[in-house]
């Protein structure tokens, strides 16, 4: 393709130098082939420009920039564009000849339950026989392939590599998590949703979108889009205070789904135990026994329901695929082990999230709970002492630990989160793995330990760098120790 292709899709843009042939659009100078066109990010601490001479020796061709009087190194072209992000989500899509056109694609975006509900509706629709990709928090899914993430939802040139690819390999399916981010940056330009799914909305973000409003305006998007065009489907959370917004955004068929409210599909009689719960499934009655427990989960399910019969996949098939849904690393995780009590590792790092997992631990337990929390650095401030204040109300033992520090002080961290404890006991143990052997130490038999935060994680981001860290291993370390 012709740099000049790509230019005319832009009017604000123009060429310096030679119209180049180009084979890729790339953002990574590592990652740059022969005639690739470089695209020159300018980030908080990364600027694209700078490496410019490292893709030039791999081969790139051209390089796209928002700098008005940039000037290309000698033999390479420019394309000068005026918004970096408005102009990728009109050329990258264009580039790959918007491959999620040509598969169904469902998106989910909301602060809580993305991941779980994105796995349960990979499981309906492998049992109906699609063949399914799944792009989220934990990992990408081409078939039964599975690759790292670094962000929920891919920035729009690795997105749409990534939907080519799936194409390519026949998918027919793409389960997403869309991220506030990815609505915001225009990550998810391009792609053809045939349903949207809104789960929750509570605090989270704020130090990226400034406000609540903010924040929900940037879920709203998700429904402009997927509004547009023939068979589509909006499914929102009729219990979700946010659900009236969202639905005003929504001029396709419209599926409600709720617990409390009145709403298209309700699940009554629910029933949680600790290895799992049940419940009917409203106006059908249909009766559903899944592995996992939680109310939260409740909603996810009900969720995964409203896009599969969306999708005309049969009730016989949604039935048991959930039935035989176990589990998400991470979500409501428990270890399995031969001690007399149970620990549970879960990646909430929101209020909303703490207080769901922790209703539920009281559900299930005659027990202490223990909890293990912290929360990240860099991130919303203005959340740590409300989850603080959570972790007292519905725990019998807070121990506050670091999560990912990231470039913040730990201390300071947890200073936030002291702050919404109140006259509530608590051990702050900065080490993280110093505090769950701690909270091991202190269960008995009928107690549940919840270490909450990091999920699925396999790492810990420290000022000093990142290092191995999974919650689950150290928990099994702890339990043997305890043993012992």
């Amino acid at each position: 393709m012709k740099l000049s292709e790509l230019a005319l899709l832009l009017p604000e843009a123009k060429i310096v130098g030679d119209d180049v042939e180009i084979s890729g659009i790339e953002h990574d100078s590592r990652k740059v082939a022969a005639k690739n066109l470089f695209v020159c990010m300018e980030g908080s601490h990364v600027d694209g420009h700078d490496f410019i001479p490292q893709a030039v020796s791999k081969g790139a061709v051209a390089v796209l920039s928002a700098k008005k009087n940039f000037t290309p190194p000698e033999k390479i072209s420019a394309l000068i564009v005026d918004d970096m992000l408005k102009a990728l989500a009109v050329i990258v899509p264009y580039f790959y000849d918007y491959p999620a056109r040509k598969m169904r694609v469902i998106g989910i975006t909301g602060t809580n339950g993305k991941t779980t509900t994105s796995y349960m509706l990979r499981e309906i629709f492998l049992k109906a026989g699609f063949k399914v990709g799944l792009i989220g928090t934990i990992q990408i899914l081409i078939g039964e392939k599975s690759f790292p993430v670094q962000n929920t939802t891919p920035n729009v040139i690795d997105l749409q590599k990534i939907l080519a690819q799936m194409l390519a390999e026949k998918i027919q399916v793409v389960v997403m998590e869309v991220s506030s981010h990815a609505l915001a940056e225009h990550r998810v330009a391009g792609v053809d949703f045939c349903a949207a799914i809104f789960t929750n909305l509570t605090q989270d973000h704020l130090d990226f979108h400034g406000t609540i409003e903010n924040y929900l305006r940037a879920k709203t998007k998700l429904f402009d889009m997927v509004s547009r065009g023939k068979n589509k489907t909006a499914i929102v959370n009729a219990d979700d205070p946010s659900a009236e917004e969202i639905l005003r955004h929504c001029r396709c068929k419209k599926i409600s789904y709720a617990v409390k409210n009145f709403a298209d599909l309700r699940a009554e009689e629910i029933s949680l135990r600790g290895d799992g719960m049940n419940f009917f499934l409203a106006p059908e009655k249909i009766s559903l026994s899944l592995h996992v427990t939680g109310l939260f989960n409740v909603y996810n399910a009900l969720a995964s329901i409203a896009a599969a019969q969306a999708e005309n996949i049969r009730p016989d098939v949604i039935k048991s695929a959930l039935e035989n849904f176990r589990s998400v690393p991470g979500r409501f995780e428990r270890i399995f082990s031969d001690a007399p009590f149970e620990v549970i590792v879960d990646y909430a790092h929101t209020p909303d999230g703490v207080k769901n997992v922790l209703q539920t631990a009281r559900q299930i337990t005659q027990g202490k709970i223990i909890t293990v929390f912290g929360c990240g650095g860099d991130r919303d401030h203005s959340k740590r002492p409300l989850m603080g204040s959570l972790a007292a109300k519905f725990s019998d033992v807070v121990i506050i630990t670091s999560d990912n520090p990231r470039t913040e002080d730990p201390e300071k961290i947890l200073d936030d989160i002291v702050s919404g404890l109140g006259e509530k006991n608590f051990e702050r143990i900065t080490d993280r793995r110093a505090a769950i052997f701690r909270a091991i130490e202190l269960a008995r038999a009928g107690d549940i330990v919840m270490i909450l935060g990091k999920g699925h994680e396999t790492y810990q981001i420290l000022n000093t760098g990142t290092i191995h860290f999974d919650d689950r291993e150290v928990a099994k370390e702890a339990i043997e120790q305890w043993k012992n």
